[in-house]
C-alpha cells in the first residue's frame, strides 16, 4: 500500500501543520467511537442541542430550535457526510474537546488539535483547527488496516466516510465504480480532501491539504491532478505484482513473497493493535 501524504502551499510540507478545516470532523469521530467502545454511550444516545453549539458555516442544525435531540448516530453522519458544524459541535461537547486532543497525540498525530469549537466566522478558524497531510495520513492508514479503536469501529467509520456527499475532489477524476471513503475540508483560501481510495487489487491512503490558495480553483486542480496521478501508479503496481507472482490481498492463501504494499496493510498481525 502506497502511504502517500502531499501538501501544497509556499513553506508547507507534509508534516507541516496546516489548517484542518472540515478534516478535522475525523479526528471528533474517532473519539466518539472510542467512548463508544467504553461503553459511555450508545449510537442512540440522544443529545440536546444548545445556543453554543451552533455554527452557520455548513450543514442545517444551525436552524434548529434550541432543545432539540439527536442520536449519537444522527450527529456523525450530519457531521461526516453534508459535514454539519453544528453537529460537529455538538460531539465536541458531548466527548470533550481535551480528550481529542489528547488521544490525537497518543496515536502519534503531533500536528493534529482543536483548540476551540468549529467557529467558522473569522480567520481565527485556520488557526484552531490544525492538522497535516502526514497526520491523516497516519490516522486513516490505522482506519484502513481494521486497527483504529477496534475493528468494528473501523469498518463503522469507513462505512461513514463512504456516504461522504462532497465528491468534487479526490473522487472527481477516478471511475465512478472506485469507492472513496474520504473527508473533505474547505475555506476561504483552503481546499482538503483525504480518504482511501479503494482501488481495485491497489487500496491506498492519501491526504491533499492546500492552504494560502489565491484560488480555490488552483487547489481543486492540484487535487485532481494527484488523484488522477496516484490512481494509475497504483493499478501500474498491482500489474507489476501480478507480474511478479507477488501476492495481492488474499493474505495466508498463496506461499508467494509479499510486495511491500501488501506488507503494509496486513501488518497488524506483527505490530499490534496501535490504536486507542
Amino acid at each position: 500500500m502506497l502511504d502517500l501524504s502531499s501538501g501544497l502551499a509556499a513553506g508547507y510540507n507534509a508534516d507541516a501543520s496546516m489548517p484542518a478545516a472540515s478534516t478535522i470532523k475525523i479526528a471528533i469521530m474517532v473519539e466518539v467511537f472510542k467512548r463508544l467502545e467504553r461503553g459511555d454511550f450508545a449510537l442512540d444516545f440522544r443529545v440536546g442541542l444548545r445556543a453554543s453549539d451552533k455554527d452557520d458555516g455548513s450543514g442545517d442544525l444551525c436552524d434548529a430550535a434550541i432543545g432539540s435531540m439527536y442520536s449519537v448516530s444522527d450527529l456523525l453522519s450530519r457531521m461526516i457526510d453534508v459535514s454539519d458544524n453544528t453537529a460537529a459541535n455538538m460531539l465536541i461537547r458531548l466527548v470533550g474537546r481535551q480528550n481529542i486532543n489528547r488521544d490525537m497525540y497518543r496515536l502519534g498525530l503531533h500536528h493534529t488539535h482543536l483548540t476551540n469549537y468549529i467557529r467558522t466566522q473569522g480567520w481565527a478558524v485556520r488557526t484552531e483547527l490544525r492538522s497535516s497531510p502526514a497526520d491523516m495520513v497516519r490516522l486513516l492508514q490505522l482506519m484502513a488496516e481494521r486497527r483504529l479503536v477496534d475493528e468494528w469501529s473501523s469498518n463503522e467509520m469507513v462505512a461513514i466516510l463512504e456516504d461522504d456527499q462532497f465528491n468534487t475532489l479526490l473522487p472527481q477524476p477516478l471511475p465512478d465504480y472506485v469507492a472513496v471513503a474520504h473527508k473533505t475540508g474547505s475555506l476561504f483560501d483552503t481546499l482538503n480532501d483525504v480518504g482511501i481510495v479503494y482501488a481495485d487489487g491497489a487500496p491506498y491512503v492519501i491526504a491533499v491539504m492546500t492552504t494560502a490558495l489565491p484560488s480555490r480553483d488552483i487547489g481543486r486542480a492540484f487535487i485532481h491532478s494527484l488523484s488522477r496521478t496516484v490512481y494509475r501508479g497504483e493499478l501500474r503496481l498491482a500489474a507489476w505484482r501480478t507480474a511478479h507472482g507477488l501476492a495481492s490481498f488474499d493474505i495466508g492463501t498463496a506461499h508467494v513473497p509479499n510486495a511491500p504494499d501488501v506488507r503494509y496493510w496486513d501488518n497488524a498481525a506483527t505490530e499490534g493493535t496501535g490504536g486507542l
